[in-house]
C-alpha cells in the first residue's frame, strides 16, 4: 500500500542535498511530489512531500538517520492519504516599514478573520532612496467564504499608515 510521507530537512549548505535526498528517495521506490527549499543565512531547509510503499519507508528512514550524524536535522511524517490540502482562493501582497514584530501582527490579523495561510514568503531590503528598511511579504492564502476580502485588507493596512495591502483573487 502506498502512503504519502512528509521529509523535513535543515542542514549547512553545500552543492549536493538535493542530489543526496532525492537519490534515498528514488532508491526506495519513493515518488517525490512536491517541495519547498530554500538556503538562508548559511542553511539550506527544506520539505518535501513523497509517495512510497509503507513497506519500504523503515528502510527510508533508516538511510536519513545516517543523514543525522553528518549535522542534518531530519523529521518525518506519515500523511493521511485521504487529507485534502486547502486550496488558495487569494494571494496578498504586502510592503512597509520593517519593525520587531510585524510577521507576528499581520499572522494575528489573518488569524482573527480565519483566514488559512498556505505559503508565506517575506524579505527585507532598504528602500531605494531612503534605504529605510522595507518589510515585504507575499503569501498564498484561504479566505473563508463568509469573509470579505475588503475586511481582511482593511484589517491588514490598521496594522500601519505605511503599510501597501494588495489582495488578488484567484
Amino acid at each position: 500500500m502506498s502512503s504519502f510521507f512528509i521529509i523535513s530537512i535543515m542542514t549547512d549548505d553545500r552543492p549536493g542535498i538535493v542530489d543526496t535526498l532525492s537519490g534515498l528517495v528514488k532508491d526506495h521506490s519513493g515518488n517525490w511530489l512536491e517541495s519547498r527549499m530554500t538556503q538562508l543565512a548559511g542553511k539550506f531547509a527544506g520539505i518535501v512531500k513523497i509517495q512510497i510503499n509503507e513497506a519500504n519507508i523503515e528502510e527510508l528512514q533508516a538511510e536519513l538517520n545516517k543523514l543525522k550524524s553528518t549535522g542534518w536535522v531530519i523529521n518525518t511524517e506519515l500523511s493521511n492519504p485521504t487529507a485534502e490540502d486547502a486550496t488558495a482562493n487569494a494571494k496578498i501582497s504586502i510592503i512597509g516599514n520593517d519593525r520587531p514584530g510585524i510577521v507576528k501582527d499581520v499572522a494575528k490579523a489573518l488569524s482573527s478573520l480565519a483566514v488559512n495561510v498556505l505559503e508565506l514568503n517575506t524579505q527585507f531590503e532598504s528602500a531605494a532612496m531612503s534605504a529605510e528598511p522595507l518589510f515585504k511579504t507575499k503569501a498564498r492564502v484561504h479566505i473563508p467564504t463568509n469573509v470579505d476580502f475588503d475586511d481582511v485588507r482593511d484589517a491588514l493596512e490598521q496594522l500601519s499608515n505605511e503599510l501597501m495591502v494588495e489582495i488578488n483573487q484567484l
